[in-house]
């Protein structure tokens, strides 16, 4: 057996790991924070049903440095979105004064 033949593995998993993180990169790349917006306002349709509209929805900076922006809708759900686009945790929106 050609001793090239016993890399060829390690060659076709550092071309596959290359790939995911140019994945990974293009997506952070693309994403805007209209898709973020839109895709959770979505969402909180979804989840609350009869009455809720998307542009109940609205988005701030986070202060954490873990998170990108949050979503917060009508006043009782916050989506904390980090840059992935991925929900950190959903928590109740705190009550504004």
């Amino acid at each position: 057996m050609p001793r090239w033949f016993w890399w060829l593995p390690l060659g076709v998993l550092t071309l596959v790991a290359g790939l995911f993180l140019f994945r990974a990169g293009w997506i952070v790349a693309n994403l805007t924070e209209t898709d973020v917006i839109n895709h959770f306002a979505a969402r909180y349709v979804a989840d609350q049903g009869e009455g809720a509209r998307m542009t109940d929805c609205t988005a701030v900076p986070a202060a954490d440095p873990g998170i990108w922006l949050v979503v917060r809708c009508g006043g009782k759900v916050s989506y904390p979105v980090d840059r992935f686009g991925r929900l950190v945790a959903p928590r109740p929106a705190a009550p504004s004064l």
